[in-house]
């Protein structure tokens, strides 16, 4: 191979092979370094995507040594890890070592991520489907951003995700196909590895065209990638069009094994189906059986050529596009085409094999152009250089938005946590607030009722193009004045969670991807976080920052009923790493927490965070100064100070407060000194107790942590009732600080339609409920 200077097309073309080949090698060799070579101290198997790292190789040489730019940003299909690896290692961005410690504390992750790859990594994926879907909400950012002026036309990149076909299987994705349609996102591609095997079997032949129509109703622009060059000129010569039928009618399961059993087997079948129809047996004859093995697999995912001219004629306008590109599940390996192929990973003779078989010297298997010779390895590492995604990609440094110490509680003698979070926001959304500037607020159908309509009201909603409230023009009186235009500051969604979250996650990521900082604010019935959860993960798991809004919550939500009453939401907000709980109690604790959630949220060492709300409207309480408010944000304050060595206290959490304070006054005069704690994060009281306790076994420093401050002013051995509408396990843990007896309440069975009373009667929420465990508590002291 020669790549001149200024190569003709041929040269350019015989460049991005070369790299298919090598790529194709050196993800194929990490993955068998990780489970051959290097030493296994457990035993156990390391595991890799050979076949699915091949079927990609020429995929992704096409699109990131031709198509792609430095402002593009893509989603690597979790299977192809070691090939985006594999192309930063030829770019000088990734080390050997990294490589050699694929799947290995420290090293290449098993596959693509944000946070903890060295490379730079646009969208973690993994969980399937979710790292396609992002990325039409990432479009979507990018439009917020250009139409709000806090970025330029010309810097706008596409948005792109790499997927294995078997991830249209995911439902999320079509969720996100309608939300993408009903905002008419652009500046998206889709590529999909066509290559028709999934872990457990092959694609349903049926599904040929299906998608291909779904996408299309969506109104996306789909260019479908089966045949190669060769193929393409075979199918031009006599007898070409019956073996271009053949091809279209063969079943997937079939083709597959065909592969597997390589030029020979072609030959026999071909022959005895279409051997008799004219000028067919002259023109297999023209192939020997590895040439017929290469003609026949020689699919439009496979070809340089076919892809480069695909990715060429969608560049000139921002549609969305869909390219199908057909391939080969181990394309070029011993495993091409066989079932197993997905988990399946070539033994050592046969990596030995392959290796010579392109000219490698045993001991040169990291060399990036290994095989190809000095001369030509010289001209593909500067032809590599010369590519456009090669070129400095953009430094995103965003500025920090200022945020004060505290934002201003709404009046009232009587609040609910969601009433109020709903006037903070709005009183946020007043004109030349810097701060509602840049906030962004979406929902899944749920604006209204989770109290985002004041915010929506004075900033709008998100449209590209004008959208006017035609019931305010007809002057019908509603208290929603939604008018939508570019400058809007709200993006609507449907019912689907999964879409939320990652909308939320998209948002959450425009300061690293886009380097303009955002604040997303995301509400959702809390309940309904379980139905987004894996979502919720994914974004959590990149570091996206932003803040959720789980309201109402709980069986205080009354009358609604089971289907609508949170339980263990608690927990998902102690369990999820990335992600801050609070559950304020009072509207002052609401506006604090929301303050410190902005400022959070830009930290470096910072996170998302979340607020459970509820409906309820409850009598706030006086304070003498703010000194509580420096332990409400370390996760518990005391809202009756116990006194020295008191025997006992009553813990709480949220709405639940009435009731907390109602059995305080009942008890404080049987028990002397009787301290009320008002836990405002479950989440950040636990987490500081693990800390203390891994300080121990780590050999970190001791530091009391908050919990134990808290309760150390309390006796030795001193009873704890706690109480939480939801799961009672987020505080019944918190005995075993200091070794206290604990009587836990809260909810751990679903719940049904009523009204306060009865309900938090019957679950043992009420006030009598909690002097009832005080008193069993001391009753088996």
């Amino acid at each position: 191979m020669k790549i001149a200077a200024s190569p003709s097309r041929q040269d350019y073309l015989h460049a991005l092979e070369a790299l298919d080949t090598q790529l194709r090698w050196l993800s194929s060799w990490t993955v068998h370094n990780a489970n051959h070579v290097r030493e296994k101290r457990d035993g156990m198997k390391v595991g890799g995507h050979q076949a699915s790292c091949a079927s990609m190789t020429a995929i992704m040489a096409a699109l990131y040594f031709h198509a792609l730019r430095p402002q593009d940003k893509v989603a690597v299909k979790p299977h192809a890890g070691p090939v985006l690896h594999a192309i930063h290692y030829m770019l000088g961005n990734q080390s050997l070592d990294q490589l050699q410690r694929f799947r290995g504390l420290g090293g290449m992750q098993s596959y693509p991520s944000r946070t903890k790859d060295q490379i730079p990594v646009d969208f973690s994926t993994g969980s399937v489907g979710l790292g396609v879907a992002i990325t039409a909400f990432a479009s979507l950012v990018q439009d917020y951003l250009i139409a709000h002026g806090q970025m330029a036309v010309a810097d706008a990149g596409r948005m792109i995700a790499l997927m294995g076909d078997a991830e249209l299987d995911e439902g999320n994705i079509y969720e996100c196909l309608i939300e993408a349609y009903k905002h008419d996102i652009r500046n998206c591609w889709w590529i999909v590895d066509y290559n028709r095997q999934s872990l457990d079997h092959t694609t349903a032949d049926r599904m040929f065209r299906r998608f291909d129509d779904i996408f299309e109703t969506c109104g996306w622009r789909v260019l479908t990638l089966k045949y190669g060059k060769l193929q393409r000129a075979a199918f031009r010569r006599p007898g070409g069009k019956s073996l271009e039928e053949w091809i279209d009618n063969c079943p997937n399961v079939d083709f597959a094994a065909l592969t597997y059993q390589g030029g020979a087997a072609w030959r026999t079948r071909l022959m005895a189906d279409i051997g008799d129809k004219p000028h067919v047996a002259r023109l297999l004859d023209g192939f020997d059986d590895a040439a017929l093995a290469a003609l026949m697999t020689n699919l439009g995912g496979h070809c340089v050529e076919t892809l480069t001219e695909a990715f060429d004629s969608a560049s000139g306008d921002d549609i969305p596009t869909m390219f199908i590109a057909y391939t080969i599940k181990g394309y070029g390996l011993p495993l091409a085409g066989h079932k197993d192929n997905h988990s399946g990973m070539m033994n050592p003779p046969q990596i030995a094999e392959l290796r010579a078989s392109l000219g490698i010297a045993e001991g040169d298997e990291w060399n990036p152009y290994a095989g190809l010779g000095d001369n030509v390895a010289a001209e593909l590492d500067a032809f590599i250089k010369a590519s456009p995604f090669a070129a400095t990609r953009p430094v995103n440094q965003a500025e920090a938005i200022a945020i004060p110490s505290r934002l201003p509680v709404p009046d009232g003698t009587e609040q609910s946590t969601q009433g109020a979070f709903g006037r903070i926001l709005m009183d946020l959304a007043q004109p030349g607030n810097a701060i509602g500037d840049r906030i962004v607020t979406t929902a899944p159908d749920v604006t209204q009722t989770t109290n985002l309509g004041g915010f929506v009201n004075r900033r709008g909603l998100f449209r590209r193009q004008e959208m006017a409230d035609v019931f305010l023009a007809a002057k019908i009186p509603s208290a929603q004045k939604w008018s939508g235009h570019a400058a809007g500051q709200h993006i609507e969604l449907g019912i689907a969670e999964n879409n939320f979250f990652l909308m939320l996650a998209a948002l959450g990521l425009s300061a690293p991807q886009f380097g303009t900082r955002l604040l997303p604010v995301g509400t959702v019935y809390d309940p309904f976080i379980s139905r987004g959860l894996d979502a919720l993960n994914y974004g959590c798991y990149q570091d996206a920052r932003f803040l959720l809004v789980g309201t109402p919550s709980g069986l205080t939500l009354g009358a609604e009923g089971g289907a609508h009453q949170s339980i263990n939401t608690p927990l998902i907000g102690m369990g999820q790493p990335n992600l801050t709980y609070f559950e304020p109690a009072f509207a002052d604790e609401v506006a604090l927490t929301m303050a410190y959630a902005f400022e959070h949220m830009q930290k470096p060492d910072g996170s998302s965070v979340y607020l459970r709300l509820s409906t309820r409207t409850i009598a706030q309480v006086d304070r003498a100064d703010a000194g509580w408010e420096e332990d409400a944000l370390n996760g518990g304050y005391w809202l009756r100070e116990p006194a020295p060595d008191a025997e006992a206290a009553i813990v709480f959490t949220g709405a639940i407060a009435p009731e907390a304070m109602a059995a305080w006054e009942q008890l404080s005069e049987d028990i002397p000194g009787l301290g009320l704690l008002n836990v405002t994060s479950p989440d950040l009281l636990h987490r500081g107790w693990s800390a203390q306790c891994s300080a121990r076994w780590t050999g970190g420093a001791y530091a009391s942590c908050h919990a134990e401050a808290l309760l150390s002013k309390l006796a030795p051995g001193a009873a704890l009732v706690t109480v939480i509408d939801g799961s009672p396990g987020a505080l019944s843990w918190l005995g075993g600080v200091k070794g206290m007896r604990v009587s836990p309440l809260g909810v751990d069975r679903f719940g049904q339609t009523g009204d306060l009373p009865d309900l938090y009667r019957t679950y043992r929420l009420d006030a009598d409920a909690i002097v009832e465990a005080t008193a069993e508590l001391f009753a088996g002291n």
